[in-house]
């Protein structure tokens, strides 16, 4: 016994987690610290940075997304005032927006149009990108209905501009406005409309809203509430009445510029959009295969307490606040390489964040060994409930690149920042991000609640996957609500593959698009023999051109769709058949080797063999041969489609086919059902070598003497 402890000391935290997981199921005690895995995440930010792709892209070009306010949200010209003090004016005209928040399908997610009217546009953007971030991570919204899946969401209470904005017009308001611009409705709508039955909440502690909802996502799911959590923050600019205390209060850049740990430094820029990520315990997340984008190995929250001012931030807390997370981590300081801040770019909050990092990140920090410090606020502008989640994503970019993005608008450090600072540059141009083991992170945020989180994000581990064999031939399915948006996916999908063919697992994408994707009415499959080829089907679908390796159609909605497997008798074997399968399907080759033992032991060749001969040395027109090759090929291409998740409604079988049937629907085992059919065929060819008919009844009784 004292040996096995020993050896199970040995593993790391990881495989100790799923080795008891796997052991002892559900039943197994869930470890405090045990580090959660990001398994899929999604984004609409300012700049066009509408998915995580275009959003590295912002991040790696430089791109500072901030625009004067568009005139369809409010008038910032007749609104502005150079005078911070005077009433009703803001002292700034600029701000970072999403384009087309006005844009909404309800009929997508079944809500009506009359009820989507009502809803705060943040609550149809968080529903938009949970979808996606969902989709990300290969969870078919089928398979989690009724899952405990839990929904934490960072909204900001100040953010309540379609509520105002409806006040304007009483007797505009019906029964959907309540719901539709209640905060916390925002959670529990996506609950509602996928059937999630895990925790669903809406978290406001200000600007830390959406990193702290990480941090409860977190504790949730290492407490066994929820076994997928989706994590998230929203916010959305629709007019200008928060502005105006935040001007009052002398918080907003007059430049309209986060010039974060900057000398010119001049406060921050208001900004909205969205994100999302979906986690799960590391341990279920290598169980069930997951792509892991990078693990959170620990967090922490705490508050300001007393200050100076209710709004002030307090250097002491956020010591111990990342103190607390790199204990809670197990990670020592010196392994934190770069820092995504909460770096507002005010001067009184940047050098208090950057003194405190400074002393707790410099503990045993050798030198020359780097903690690049980060703000993607220069980015984007300040998206308050939802910042968290934005540097939260930029980590995660920054880690699968092993990159770290410049920091936009630095040129000099705030001369109020009284640290040596030579460990911790800001970087000013896209930084190669390396080191000994997995690079480790971390991610600020903090609110004016005086809330703070701090989360410490590590690089992914290794990851196998299958890959398809050389000649395999590929199928991609795609599918969308309506023809129009079935071309506008291919379209998608043809730029996706083109822009990153040679990084891709071919085998992987089909994989993942047939069995972790959500799949709608209106259907296509593109068939190639790489993704080059199925690139060019796409590319010919969302043009209107026909091609052969294209097929589309459509599933009527209500219409139960069916799988029936029909087993064939005797005729159809030829010399070589199967071989292909066998050779590229695993699950192919290992029920045929089960067959080909059973056979050797009864009667003495081999069922492999007789598959592998070429036409001269076949033996497939013998029928004692053909009988159980014919099973054999049968119950192969029932296992590879189980394990492509293609199951049976019902069964046929034709005379050997009967046999095969039975053993698909688990009638018969299936070495009762290989000696059926070598005893079968060991009969039909007695009795036609010697000129007779096979008696039915005899044949029957035989069979049955040998099961």
């Amino acid at each position: 016994m004292s040996d096995l402890l020993d050896r199970l000391n040995q593993l790391s935290p990881d495989k100790r987690a799923l080795l008891a997981r796997r052991l002892l199921g559900d039943a197994a005690p869930v470890r405090q610290v045990e580090p959660v895995a990001i398994v899929g995440l999604s984004c609409r930010f300012p700049g066009g940075a509408d998915t995580p792709e275009a959003f590295w892209n912002l991040l790696a070009g430089r791109v500072d997304a901030i625009t004067e306010v568009p005139a369809d949200r409010w008038n910032a010209e007749a609104l502005y005032d150079a005078d911070a003090t005077a009433a009703g004016k803001v002292a700034t005209k600029w701000g970072g927006f999403v384009d087309g928040i006005d844009r909404f399908e309800p009929q997508v997610f079944g809500i009506s149009p009359r009820e989507a009217a009502r809803m705060d546009p943040q609550q149809r953007l968080w529903l938009e990108v949970a979808w996606e971030a969902f989709e990300h991570a290969g969870l078919p919204l089928e398979a989690l209905a009724g899952s405990q899946t839990g929904v934490f969401l960072g909204l900001h209470s100040h953010s309540s501009d379609y509520f105002w904005m409806q006040l304007r017009e009483p007797a505009s308001m019906d029964a959907f406005t309540g719901p539709g611009n209640a905060h916390n409705i925002a959670a529990g709508r996506l609950a509602y409309l996928l059937d999630l039955r895990g925790p669903a909440l809406t978290i406001d502690t200000a600007c830390s809203s959406s990193l702290v909802a990480a941090h409860m996502a977190c504790q949730s799911l290492r407490a066994g509430d929820c076994r997928i959590a989706l994590v998230g923050g929203v916010n959305a600019m629709l007019s200008p009445i928060w502005s105006i205390p935040l001007s009052r209060m002398q918080m907003l850049s007059p430049t309209g510029r986060c010039r974060a740990f900057d000398a010119s430094a001049d406060g921050f820029v208001r900004s909205e959009g969205a994100g999302a990520v979906v986690l799960k315990r590391l341990s279920d997340a290598i169980a069930d295969e997951d792509n892991v984008l990078a693990v959170i190995r620990g967090s922490a929250l705490n508050q300001d307490g007393r200050t100076n001012g209710i709004t002030a931030p307090n250097g002491l807390a956020q010591r111990a606040l990342l103190r607390a997370a790199l204990v809670n981590a197990g990670v020592p300081a010196a392994a934190i390489s770069h820092v995504e801040t909460h770096g507002t770019g005010t001067a009184l909050g940047d050098p208090i964040e950057f003194e405190a990092l400074a002393e707790v990140l410099g503990e045993g920090r050798a030198a020359g060994r780097p903690c690049w410090i980060g703000s993607v606020k220069s980015n984007l502008g300040h998206l308050e409930g939802a910042a968290g989640i934005a540097g939260l994503i930029k980590v995660v970019l920054a880690l699968q690149h092993r990159a770290v993005p410049p920091v936009v608008h630095f040129s000099e450090l705030n001369s109020h920042i009284a640290v040596d600072a030579r460990n911790f540059p800001v970087p000013t141009r896209m930084e190669t991000w390396s080191g000994d083991g997995l690079l480790t992170a971390g991610v600020s945020s903090f609110g004016w609640s005086g809330t703070n989180a701090h989360l410490i994000v590590e690089e992914a581990p290794a990851q196998p996957h299958g890959a398809a064999g050389p000649d395999a031939v590929l199928v991609l399915p795609v599918s969308a609500r309506t023809p129009e948006s079935l071309k506008a996916q291919a379209q998608r999908w043809s730029m996706f593959l083109g822009a990153n063919e040679p990084d891709l697992n071919a085998g992987a994408v089909c994989r993942s698009a047939a069995l972790r994707r959500t799949h709608h009415e209106h259907r296509l499959a593109v068939v190639g023999d790489s993704l080059a080829e199925l690139q060019q089907g796409l590319s010919s679908f969302a043009m209107g051109a026909a091609a052969f390796t294209v097929h589309s159609g459509r599933v009527r909605p209500g219409r139960k769709t069916s799988v029936v497997f029909a087993f064939t008798g005797q005729g159809p074997q030829w010399p070589g058949m199967g071989v292909d399968l066998l050779r590229r399907v695993p699950a192919a080759r290992e029920v045929v080797e089960r067959c080909d033992a059973i056979v050797r032991e009864i009667a003495g060749w081999s069922l492999v063999e007789a598959l592998e001969a070429d036409g001269s040395k076949s033996r497939l027109e013998h029928t004692e041969v053909a009988q159980p090759a014919i099973f054999a090929v049968q119950a192969a291409i029932v296992s590879a489609l189980r394990a492509w998740g293609v199951e049976p409604s019902c069964v046929v079988g034709h005379s050997l086919g009967e046999i095969a049937a039975a053993w698909c629907v688990g009638a018969v085992t299936l070495e009762d059902a290989i000696r059926v059919a070598v005893h079968r065929g060991r009969l039909m060819e007695q009795a036609t070598g010697s000129g007779r008919m096979v008696s039915i009844e005899r044949s029957v009784e035989d069979i049955r003497s040998v099961v």
